[in-house]
């Protein structure tokens, strides 16, 4: 592991330095991590069009999915609370060679999703301007890459930086536009304006039967994912056998509050019909405040919206990153040693140029496909694809671990014993298999054939595995050369 440089004079200075540098996260930092990490202002517009029903999504989501990825989190992140997090729990688990293919799907399937995040982005700044621009991809295209490269170029100076922008965008970019929505909304039910949406047993309980409308639970799941991001940093938590469980307790307490009464917010206020994928939040705040004729503060929580999507974008950017760092370092094969150069931050700054690269190329698909919401939304379930595929190795990982290191002491256990694991974690894997194939059946937002959709989707998931293939040769040409 590497740390930041520091250079106190004195034994007394340097203990204390050591500590305040080894150990810079505490609970309040956690959460706010984690926050940042899962609580997405841009998961809401996609929620929001299931209307009444999204309620019942998001529990759904959160029974089979969101719970038992906080109960697998807090056992393993208890059990080897070292830096490295999920790569470490799968490495074990399965050897080394599937810990690094996990840690890349998870950094993979992150680089897939910057694009849209700053889609996001992009379109809530649109709003400042000119509201059409967000459908002209050559200005898309142009404000994605300037963003997302300066992006990069904060992930340069470390760890204590991106702590530091987590914590801010949660509270005043993720957490205050969150709950005022909640509040305007609440604020729109009393003085009895007309709702976009009706409460009713029926409406909570969506029927089923157009399978392609079932595409959209793909975001709602993807939207809860993250979770276990904060645990590569476990290394560096203050006393993380208590304190790591504590904040994913509270955090996810608060990330499943806010996203389910945000994404009811905007279907109160704004007609499903009305409703886009990228300006949907936005779009709540202009009619409220058109309606009570309070303009001048559009901007200001357009700038919040931008300031807590940029933070999000900041934390995820440097989280992966480092975990497939240090299972580069481990894994010991000759082509992968230009991912290891670190600047005086510790950074790994060769990792971030590929990555910044590689999301750059992935942002001209906002050129190359016909709208910009469908190049949002293929996108968006590539990403969810890709991330399923690493929790199901997480799942499997939890499972293994409860039985070949049964040994290692645990200060939080999932409860219930033998059947506790394989009940959380064959809900999990339940989840994983079905949101995997719910996504292959695209929405109506597609305007393309079932065929080419899928046919985009498959090819980008097989090319962003091709790295398992090539690492298992990699390390078996390594040990050839040992045994000359």
């Amino acid at each position: 592991m590497v740390h930041e440089d520091c250079e106190p004079s004195g034994n007394t200075a340097k203990n204390s330095s050591a500590k305040s540098i080894h150990k810079p996260l505490g609970v309040f930092s956690l959460v706010m991590m984690n926050v940042m990490a899962v609580d997405s202002l841009r998961s809401l517009p996609v929620a929001a069009e299931f209307g009444y029903s999204l309620l019942f999504f998001y529990l759904l989501a959160a029974v089979f999915f969101f719970i038992p990825t906080a109960l697998v989190t807090a056992e393993l992140a208890t059990a080897w609370p070292s830096t490295g997090g999920a790569y470490i729990w799968i490495r074990n688990a399965f050897g080394a060679r599937w810990g690094w293919f996990a840690i890349w799907l998870q950094w993979i399937y992150n680089v897939v999703w910057y694009p849209t995040i700053l889609a996001f982005v992009i379109a809530t700044m649109a709003y400042l301007f000119n509201p059409q621009l967000v459908h002209h991809k050559g200005f898309v295209l142009g404000l994605v890459l300037c963003i997302w490269w300066s992006v990069t170029g904060f992930s340069c100076l470390g760890l204590r930086v991106s702590s530091w922008f987590s914590s801010v965008g949660a509270l005043i970019g993720t957490l205050i536009p969150m709950f005022f929505i909640i509040a305007l909304a609440l604020f729109w039910i009393k003085s009895a304006k007309p709702l976009a949406i009706h409460f009713s047993s029926y409406a909570l309980f969506p029927t089923l039967k157009d399978f392609k409308n079932l595409s959209f639970l793909t975001t709602i799941v993807f939207g809860l994912m993250g979770l276990e991001m904060s645990a590569v940093h476990a290394g560096d938590v203050h006393n993380p056998q208590k304190n790591y469980p504590r904040a994913l307790l509270c955090s996810a307490g608060l990330i499943l509050l806010t996203l389910m009464l945000g994404s009811l917010a905007i279907a109160l206020i704004v007609p499903a019909g009305q409703l886009s994928l990228l300006t949907g939040l936005t779009d709540a705040y202009v009619v409220f405040f058109t309606s009570y004729h309070l303009e001048f503060l559009i901007p200001l929580l357009i700038a919040l919206i931008i300031i807590g999507s940029l933070c999000s974008v900041s934390t995820w950017v440097i989280g992966p990153t480092r975990g497939l760092f240090i299972a580069t370092a481990e894994s010991q094969i000759s082509g992968l040693r230009w991912f290891l150069t670190l600047n005086r931050f510790g950074a790994p700054v060769n990792l971030l140029l590929l990555q910044g690269i590689l999301v750059s190329l992935l942002a001209s698909l906002f050129i190359l496909i016909p709208t910009v919401n469908e190049a949002y939304w293929m996108l968006s379930v590539m990403t969810a694809q890709l991330a399923v595929l690493f929790y199901i190795l997480l799942f499997l990982a939890a499972l293994c671990l409860r039985y070949k290191e049964g040994h290692q002491a645990r200060v939080y256990r999932i409860p219930g014993g033998t059947i506790g694991i394989f009940f959380t974690t064959g809900l999990g894997l339940l989840t994983c298999l079905t949101i995997f194939i719910i996504g292959f059946f695209p929405p109506a937002v597609v305007t393309g054939s079932f065929f080419k959709f899928d046919s985009v989707l498959v090819l980008g998931i097989l090319f962003f595995c091709l790295p398992l293939y090539f690492i298992g040769r990699a390390r078996r040409n390594n040990n050839e050369m040992e045994m000359l």
